[in-house]
Formats: structure tokens, sequence, C-alpha cells
């Protein structure tokens, strides 16, 4: 039986992490990011751990190599270099962590959410969980475009399927398509951070809370691999139902293939 972390527990888990780092003689600091960074009321049980190392320069590959600074604090049973700078790691307790190192100079470039210090040494300047660029940009596109890109996935996705290209065909309706009506909503309603922050590399984190609408909706929207002209369907009609500017010849090409 999986038994899950209390919220309380992975916070202690994260400090119990930068004590480790503290001892292993190289390390200058440990910012925890998202869940347990600056937006730590969203952490729940089923968060992971992720965060950056910041070690000594001519360190990093110590740290990325040999992870004895991590297995100190509970043994790693799982885990593999998901990046040139760190890890995803799975502790013996069902806690995952996903981490990159950095030697100093190397955080210039990297966009990342404004993180918490966790523990640093004293010399190192706190403005260190401070991203110096800035996160991608989180700006809709126009009304226009996201439209013209739900029509063209339906149209095109629905003759993959009729040429027998079924997963190409579910991807470009049920993920694709399906990716312009969350974006169509999120512009029409515009939402906002206190409904749940927009995370700028996946906008479907937290769709539930912040457009509980299309939520209720997505059991239609996305049936399944066997369902994929159903799924055309329906978002054609999500599209009418929000007065979507949608042009008659291409709607009705994709009427007629998703019925034939």
């Amino acid at each position: 039986m999986i038994t899950f972390i209390a919220p309380a527990q992975l916070l202690a888990r994260l400090e119990a992490i930068g004590t480790s780092l503290r001892d292993s003689g190289h390390a200058l600091a440990l910012i925890g990011l998202g869940s347990v960074g600056l937006d730590i009321e969203r952490i729940d049980e089923y968060s992971d751990l992720d965060f950056f190392v910041i070690v000594e320069p001519g360190q990093k590959a110590r740290y990325i190599d040999d992870l004895n600074w991590l297995n100190a604090v509970r043994p790693v049973v799982w885990h593999y270099r998901n990046t040139i700078d760190g890890h995803k790691a799975l502790m013996a307790d069902g806690v995952f962590c996903e981490f990159a190192v950095f030697e100093p100079h190397e955080l210039e470039p990297v966009p990342f959410a404004p993180g918490r210090i966790v523990w640093r040494r004293p010399d190192v300047d706190p403005e260190i969980a401070t991203p110096r660029r800035p996160l991608p940009d989180v700006r809709l596109p126009d009304e226009t475009w996201i439209v013209g890109e739900a029509l063209s996935n339906l149209f095109v996705g629905l003759q993959r399927w009729h040429r027998g290209e079924r997963l190409s065909a579910a991807r470009l309706i049920q993920v694709h398509a399906l990716d312009r009506l969350i974006e169509l909503d999120a512009l029409r309603a515009e939402a906002t951070r206190a409904a749940g922050a927009v995370d700028p590399f996946s906008r479907d984190r937290r769709l539930e809370q912040r457009q509980s609408g299309l939520s209720a909706e997505l059991a239609s929207l996305m049936p399944g691999y066997e369902h994929t002209r159903e799924a055309a369907v329906a978002l054609l009609r999500a599209l009418e139902r929000r007065g979507a500017v949608l042009d008659g010849f291409i709607k009705g090409y994709i009427r007629a293939l998703a019925n034939g």
C-alpha cells in the first residue's frame, strides 16, 4: 500500500536536504521552487520536491554524478539524469524530487519563477533566488488565431483519422485542438491568479481550479483513442456554444469528415 507524505513532512525533507548540502562542503544554497517555493500554499501530499542546488565553481559535476548528498537524507531507489543539469529521483518512501545543479554564473540565463531560499551559506546573496531572465510569456494569442488553429486541428486530424493515422488524429484533436479551447476560455475569462496560477510551462496545470466550466466538459472533449470523431464533434459544438466565429465551409467539412 502506498502512503503519502504530509505537507509538513515534505517541507521538513527539503530542510533536511539543505542540511545535507551544508555538510557536503561545496554547496552554496538550496532554492525551493513551485509548491515548495514561494507558492507554498499549494503544497499537498501529492507534491514533488522541485529545487535548485547552487554549488561552488568547478563542483557541479560532483553533485550531479554523485548523489550521496541526497541519499544521506533518504535512500534514492530510482533516478535518471533528465537534463544536463540534474535528475528526477524517487526516494524510498515515495518522495519524488526534480532538481538541477548550477554554479552561480549559470543561473543568469535560466528562466524560472522566483524561488524560496531553504538554506544558504552566510556569504551568499539572498537575491540568488530571484531570476535574472523572465519566464516564458503567458500572454494569449488573439481569438482569431486561436479559433483558426482549433478548426485546422479538427480538419487535419479527421483527415488523418480517415487515412488510418489514428494516433496522430487523436493527438491533433484531443490534445492540440483542446489546447486551443483552453486558451479561448482563458482569454474570454481573463483567468486571475487568485483562481489558480497559470503555469507558464504548461497551461493545463491546475485547470480544474482555474477554469471549472471547461473542466466539466473534458470527458466529452477527450473521450479516448477509439472516439476521436466524437471528440471532434464535441469540440466543434463547444466552439459554437461559445459564440466563436466559425467559417461555414470548414465547419461543414469537419462535420462531414466526423460523420463519414
